[in-house]
């Protein structure tokens, strides 16, 4: 429907191989779940019956309401991580590749995100939330996030101060210096608002990674950036350097290696696009 939406207003936000990239990462995610899923599940579980502090019955109402709050703060602080610890960054950074943005980016996930994501959510068991309860709440944030994938949905009033809206989470994508690192939320906006990490929409951003993919590949967009930290490590001098380039953040470098990458400036109108030649009747 959005497909079909844009292009009637002359809006071409769906390009073929970008969007057959984000569902390849996507289904590619998806299958690895299968078989990943289980064991955090089980950790969970050991720790809720062993270490919980407290017990929150599914019966309350008021539980519920706080495990939605929780959850989506959990989901804040692993998102804030994942743009700020180099190793966590390239379990996500498939999500941010795409230099478009609709809704088959919200799609467009990585396969290792799984292995480092539920260790964040692990202290709702400790404080004694069953794992139904955490992994309903869960869902319902991963779900509330694929509708805000949207360049559709402008303002919306009184109802941006508190949820994450489109215009928020097109600010997340953006790679302009003053967009990079912001608005990390899942559903409430809250609380960039109280981190300090908030920032509103002025134009609409250039999506991307500050170093494009330049790939439609779905399996190298999944270690891409591995490989990238293991060069590093290699060319760096100093042991401890070595070291530092799996925990620092993405921009950092040795100073043997140049020091910290700068941000450039970026527009729509300088802004080259990767793409490469498709016949027009694989397209249709």
């Amino acid at each position: 429907m959005e497909l079909l939406a844009t292009r009637r207003q002359g809006d071409w936000r769906y390009h073929f191989q970008d969007s057959i990239t984000n569902l390849s990462c996507g289904i590619g995610q998806q299958v690895i779940g299968v078989f990943v899923r289980s064991g955090p599940l089980l950790v969970y579980m050991a720790v809720y019956e062993r270490l919980r502090l407290h017990t929150f019955s599914p019966r309350s109402l008021g539980a519920w309401i706080l495990i939605l709050l929780l959850v989506d703060l959990c989901y804040w602080v692993y998102n804030w991580a994942s743009h700020r610890v180099n190793f966590l960054w390239a379990t996500h950074v498939v999500h941010h590749q795409s230099e478009e943005y609709n809704l088959s980016v919200a799609l467009r996930q990585s396969r290792f995100a799984q292995t480092t994501s539920w260790l964040f959510y692990l202290p709702l068991a400790v404080t004694g939330f069953p794992a139904a309860m955490c992994l309903t709440m869960v869902t319902l944030n991963t779900l509330y996030q694929f509708w805000i994938h949207t360049p559709a949905v402008g303002r919306l009033g009184p109802l941006e101060w508190i949820l994450n809206i489109p215009s928020h989470h097109r600010v997340h994508h953006g790679i302009d210096p003053r967009y990079i690192d912001r608005n990390y939320a899942g559903i409430f906006i809250i609380w960039d608002q109280l981190f300090g990490t908030f920032r509103r929409e002025d134009d609409e951003p250039v999506y991307g990674t500050v170093k494009p993919l330049r790939s439609w590949n779905p399996l190298w967009a999944n270690i891409e950036h591995w490989v990238r930290m293991a060069q590093m490590a290699r060319q760096t001098r100093r042991i401890r350097d070595k070291l530092l380039v799996w925990v620092m953040p993405p921009e950092w470098r040795p100073a043997d290696l140049g020091g910290p990458v700068a941000i450039p400036e970026v527009s729509w109108a300088t802004q080259r696009k990767y793409a490469v030649p498709t016949r027009r009747a694989i397209c249709r």
